[in-house]
């Protein structure tokens, strides 16, 4: 909803990361656990009713509420009401990132309608942006028209026809045809037949990593864990499988963030002990096309270190629910570090902390927490930046993940298309700016 601009938030983020209005006009933080949002005045949900300080609150309140809880929020206890006109924002500890966190899609704001007495959220006429989502289908498309009422400067296009295509072969196809004009995350393999003109690389603060199972089966062991990670051989994975499109991962955030490389210190690991046949389970997803490749040459180097290694590969709907369980002993996943609050402390605490919704790890260790619990609590700055990076070093020494490489996501935009955004949080893609030419 976010990349197709039909549903908005109180904040966004610049190019920069810095906080900008957007739904709120402005905020001030009253004192370190209380903030004002000022509300935008004249602002109309797609269904025609008004936006107002009592449906913003609302809507808050409905996320802190939802089951499983917005990844945004891991850690945080937030208290919303309507007051003066404005939003009053409290959080039971110190948060600094209050305004970032209110820049994550998954606190849009959306009208009454969406909110059904069962818990679902149904977003079709439900946001304010440029675009009004009109249909739902399923799992294979969905369509958006131009909204008249918006408040700001009106969509360029007549509407978005969005197909969902989870063969990379076929979006690779679609984009060298002409049959769709912007095409999200064309495969490395694809890459190379289309016309250069159209292929776009974004450096993104995106990780592949292998997730490692800390609480059960063999790789509980801290030893067989340090086996693990030296007998992988990422630079393997860049040559290969994204045939140079990539980066060699030195740690869990990439060049995307490049104040992480030059604050970086020894990871003090454990020592390794040779594996003698244990068996393990190395799981991933078929969406991203790269991904089933990367399974494959990491489980050929496991198999030579010791390992007796099996593969469960799926669509990533009828996977995600083991992969969160912890029924994997391994699993690579395409993450992104910094898509919610434009900081990856909450990816951090979301995925590495005891109580992380997105644990793949499994992992609960006192000393993570409380490197999480430093990062969290520090002004945004230099400080800060250090902080995270002591956190990062905590999180890899356990060895709960091993990042492999930092991917370059590569879109495809037709000649014709003007005005598609190529960003690094994956936030946009389709404004009121984007227009095709004749």
């Amino acid at each position: 909803m976010s990349r197709w601009s039909t549903a908005e938030t109180l904040v966004r983020l610049d190019a920069e990361g810095t906080p900008q209005p957007l739904l709120a006009t402005g905020w001030t933080r009253l004192d370190a656990r209380t903030w004002r949002f000022a509300i935008r005045q004249g602002v109309t949900f797609h269904d025609g009713t008004d936006l107002t300080p009592e449906r913003v609150a609302a809507a808050l309140q409905a996320a802190t509420a939802a089951v499983p809880r917005p990844r945004i929020l891991d850690g945080v206890d937030l208290g919303v009401r309507a007051e003066g006109g404005g939003v009053i924002v409290t959080t039971a500890k110190d948060d600094p990132l209050l305004p970032n966190r209110l820049s994550s899609p998954q606190l849009a704001i959306l009208a009454a309608r969406a909110y059904h007495a069962d818990g679902t959220v149904v977003p079709t006429r439900a946001g304010t942006g440029p675009f009004v989502l009109t249909e739902i289908n399923g799992v294979s498309s969905a369509h958006l028209d131009r909204f008249d009422g918006y408040w700001g400067t009106p969509a360029r296009l007549a509407g978005i026809d969005a197909d969902y295509v989870g063969d990379g072969t076929a979006r690779g196809a679609a984009l060298r045809t002409g049959a769709a004009d912007v095409v999200e995350a064309v495969p490395v393999s694809q890459a190379a037949l289309v016309d250069p003109a159209l292929i776009h690389e974004v450096p993104m603060p995106r990780t592949n990593t292998l997730y490692v199972n800390t609480a059960r089966g063999p790789l509980a062991d801290p030893a067989l864990r340090a086996a693990l990670r030296t007998a992988l051989d990422p630079a393997a994975l860049v040559r290969t499988v994204y045939e140079g499109r990539a980066d060699i991962a030195k740690g869990l955030l990439g060049p995307a963030l490049p104040w992480a490389e030059g604050l970086r210190q020894p990871v003090a690991y454990p020592a390794a002990r040779a594996p003698a046949g244990e068996t393990i389970v190395l799981g991933t997803f078929t969406d991203r096309a790269e991904l089933p490749e990367v399974a494959v040459l990491v489980a050929q180097s496991l198999t030579r270190a010791g390992f007796v290694v099996k593969q469960d590969v799926r669509e990533y709907a009828h996977i995600e629910a083991d992969m969160l369980a912890g029924r994997f002993d391994l699993f690579i996943l395409s993450r992104a570090t910094v898509l919610d609050s434009g900081d990856p402390v909450s990816y951090m605490v979301s995925d590495f902390s005891c109580a992380g919704s997105f644990n793949i790890a499994q992992l609960c260790d006192a000393g993570v927490d409380a490197a999480l619990e430093r990062a969290a609590a520090t002004d945004p700055g230099p400080a800060r930046q250090a902080a995270i990076i002591a956190a990062e070093r905590a999180i890899l020494a356990t060895g709960a993940a091993v990042p492999l490489l930092h991917e370059r996501v590569i879109q495809g935009e037709a000649a014709t298309v003007s005005g598609a955004i190529r960003d690094p949080r994956e936030r946009q893609l389709i404004t009121e700016q984007t227009t095709l030419l004749e």
